[in-house]
């Protein structure tokens, strides 16, 4: 059994492919006292124990995130999940379709919001914009 500081390497490894360095530099230098054991739980458990599981590739656990957060409605989460799927290898028109099938078991503005963020996010870099 990893120790705590196996798995937090391990998912701060993970937190760092999925999100960028730049993102984690930013949520871990402003990380508080108050935050502090946040940031320790979900870089252990969220990213060292869930992201690390074989079951899944990270493509597939995308799709789930994505999934997951538009249908309850967390969209800061999926403009930084969205920028996390691209690093993963989905592509674009993968991701119009998780959005499409997302709206069909999450709603229409569920999934018109999920667009409306997809498309400011791919704006950002020219090379995911859509035609």
């Amino acid at each position: 059994m990893p120790t705590d500081q196996e798995r937090h390497d391990q998912g701060m490894a993970v937190r760092r492919a999925v999100l960028s360095d730049a993102h984690v530099d930013r949520a871990t230098a402003a990380t508080t006292d108050l935050t502090a054991d946040w940031q320790d739980f979900i870089t252990r458990v969220a990213w060292g124990d869930i992201w690390s599981r074989p079951g899944l590739d990270r493509r597939s656990r995308s799709i789930a995130v994505l999934s997951s957060l538009i249908a309850h409605g967390h969209h800061e989460e999926l403009a930084m999940h969205l920028r996390a799927a691209l690093r993963n290898g989905l592509t674009v028109d993968e991701i119009r379709e998780v959005i499409l099938q997302s709206a069909i078991y999450s709603g229409v503005p569920a999934a018109n919001t999920a667009f409306r963020i997809a498309s400011q996010v791919f704006a950002e870099d020219a090379t995911h914009a859509p035609e």
